[in-house]
């Protein structure tokens, strides 16, 4: 399989303050930005749970979901990326966009983060790894054991839809699914 030319290797912001501008990402495996199509409807679910937010953006690849989030809002966000060469990319689009000062990128495994982290809990959490590394359970239990969550939080995730959906805790659930060819995406909402 031939390698895609470097121009396609963008996504745009579909909205808010940084809305039309194009961010640039690497190729690296597993990475497959969101389709504009999943972030308008996932945005179009979030609309009054942006404004203010402290988002996480676990497995941040493009950048997409959590700039998005920082365009339309959101008072802080959190990017995890475990691939250096995605990473530096992503330092380099915050700072190119003036957004470092709502936006920090952290190079780190998602999981590793988690378990030592001192963050303050996160009242939006964006999950969506590489589909072959099937980490989504073990995500959704470090969230929670880590105190992650804030209270109630918001979880956008997505999966192969040849994968099962992760085991949540009783005081989560799923409030919106769809899918989009191969890939599903759903929004939970954890409340205490």
């Amino acid at each position: 399989m031939g390698k895609r030319p470097a121009s396609s290797n963008t996504v745009r912001i579909i909205a808010g303050s940084l809305g039309g501008r194009k961010i640039r990402f690497p190729d690296a495996r597993g990475l497959r930005p969101t389709a504009d199509r999943t972030r308008e409807t996932l945005f179009n679910w979030l609309t009054m749970d942006i404004q203010g937010s402290r988002c996480l953006d676990l497995f941040a690849g493009s950048g997409a979901l959590g700039i998005e989030a920082c365009s339309r809002g959101a008072d802080q966000v959190i990017m995890i990326e475990a691939v250096s060469k995605v990473s530096r990319q992503l330092k380099e689009n915050v700072q190119l966009l003036g957004i470092e000062d709502r936006v920090q990128v952290v190079h780190s495994n998602a999981l590793s983060w988690m378990e030592n982290t001192d963050e303050q809990p996160f009242d939006l959490v964006f999950i969506d790894p590489p589909f072959a590394d099937d980490v989504l359970q073990s995500v959704i239990d470090a969230l929670i054991s880590n105190d992650l969550l804030a209270s109630p939080a918001r979880l956008y995730m997505e999966r192969d839809i040849a994968q099962s959906l992760p085991v949540l805790p009783d005081n989560c659930s799923i409030i919106r699914e769809k899918k989009a060819g191969q890939v599903g995406f759903c929004l939970i909402e954890c409340i205490p």
